[in-house]
């Protein structure tokens, strides 16, 4: 019997929450497809790890708060954006 296998071997370990704050803190440089690309595999590893014990849970909770507030505000500023061209250039909106 092999007794160096142990449980840790799920993947879970390899899921550090200082990683997935820094992806969450680099993502503010990339432009908004690439960021929000960044952010969901982000929010993917923390639901990765929502059940192991030796994540701290206060700040895995306050981590997905904040990648959903930052997917939030990217979504929203691209459909701003999309309605910004217009009234940028009214005079293209009202050509002779």
């Amino acid at each position: 019997m092999d007794d160096s296998v142990s449980d840790e071997g799920d993947g879970a370990e390899d899921v550090d929450l200082d990683s997935i704050e820094a992806d969450l803190d680099r993502a503010t440089d990339l432009e908004a497809a690439e960021a929000i690309e960044v952010l969901r595999e982000a929010k993917g590893d923390l639901e990765a790890v929502r059940g192991d014990p030796a994540v701290d849970t206060g700040r895995r909770e306050e981590l997905e708060n904040r990648l959903d507030q930052r997917i939030r505000e990217i979504d929203e500023r691209d459909a701003y954006d999309g309605g910004l061209g217009a009234s940028m250039n009214p005079e293209d909106d009202e050509a002779p």
